[in-house]
């Protein structure tokens, strides 16, 4: 049974209406926004300033989780569609909770915001770039991939639009109405959460049947996966150096990935493929059980700044 519903994953498209996926990119957008706000060209001044966090971050995020999500792709052999779909997870930035969850955590909330921005300009070039190297390196994936002919140009733009434009409208009015966003901030912080859940919630609804059918085929990988991320991104900051503070910031940010964006990418480029689609709503729910659940062992065991 195991082996037949597997099999037929990479056959599934699951179904997502052009509205659906239309209100889906202005929810991303807003989360987006909700996290600019918090921002102000001082903070990127400081963080050039003061790269090591930063770098670090980004080399965690988008070179160390792609190479080993690689590696546990290799070692697992997972359905094409399945693999791919830990591949794109592990291609997008960081996701719209980490800088939540860091706070709560006792981490370098800045850095975390600051790596969450950098990494989604970042984002246009790498997440295209990431899920077409390390795709095409799979023979079952690079399949999948040619027979979407996915445009890396065509990824970068959707990215562009959905992340970096909200990013630069926050820090603008961040910037001209810091009264405005004082108002504004943590109200949307709230909000924020709850539009992460509406959002997995929404593109499950239409597909709740076949979400059941196929949860378990990835379940595992996706803990494993979650794990593995967690991991790499606190032991490369530790490697770098990194002090708690920012270590803990480092690991939220790199196992915390914006599954929104990876849905959006997987139903407006792949059709709503099976595999991936699952693996990325799967991700969306158990980043957030690790991320909260982490944060709330770490928050007993406060750090110096």
């Amino acid at each position: 049974m195991i082996n037949q519903v597997t099999t037929g994953i990479d056959e599934v498209l699951l179904n997502f209406s052009p509205t659906s996926l239309q209100v889906l990119n202005a929810v991303l957008a807003v989360v987006m926004f909700s996290i600019a706000i918090d921002l102000k060209p001082a903070d990127f001044r400081r963080l050039v300033q003061a790269p090591k966090p930063l770098l670090t971050g980004l080399f965690s995020q988008f070179i160390v989780l792609p190479a080993l999500t690689f590696c546990l792709v290799l070692l697992t052999a997972p359905r094409p569609s399945i693999a791919l779909g830990l591949i794109l997870v592990a291609a997008c930035p960081g996701g719209n909770i980490s800088n939540f969850i860091t706070h709560r955590a006792g981490g370098n909330a800045a850095l975390s915001v600051s790596l969450t921005a950098f990494a989604t300009v970042a984002a246009i070039v790498l997440t295209p770039l990431n899920i077409a190297f390390w795709g095409n390196l799979y023979g079952p994936t690079r399949d999948i991939l040619r027979a979407t002919s996915i445009d890396p140009v065509s990824v970068a733009i959707t990215v562009g639009l959905m992340l970096v434009l909200p990013l630069c409208l926050g820090v603008l009015l961040n910037l001209r109405r810091p009264d405005i966003t004082s108002r504004l901030r943590t109200p949307l912080q709230y909000l924020s959460m709850g539009i992460f859940v509406a959002f997995v919630v929404l593109a499950l609804a239409a597909n709740w049947a076949l979400f059941l059918q196929f949860a378990g085929a990835v379940a595992a990988l996706v803990l494993a996966h979650n794990a593995l991320a967690l991991a790499a991104g606190y032991a490369t900051a530790s490697i770098a150096g990194l002090s708690g503070f920012d270590r803990r910031a480092v690991m939220i940010e790199t196992g915390i990935q914006n599954s929104g964006l990876g849905l959006i990418l997987i139903f407006g480029f792949f059709s709503g493929l099976g595999g991936m689609a699952v693996v990325a709503a799967f991700w969306g729910v158990w980043h957030a059980v690790t991320g909260l659940a982490l944060a709330g062992v770490l928050s007993r065991h406060k750090l110096p700044h």
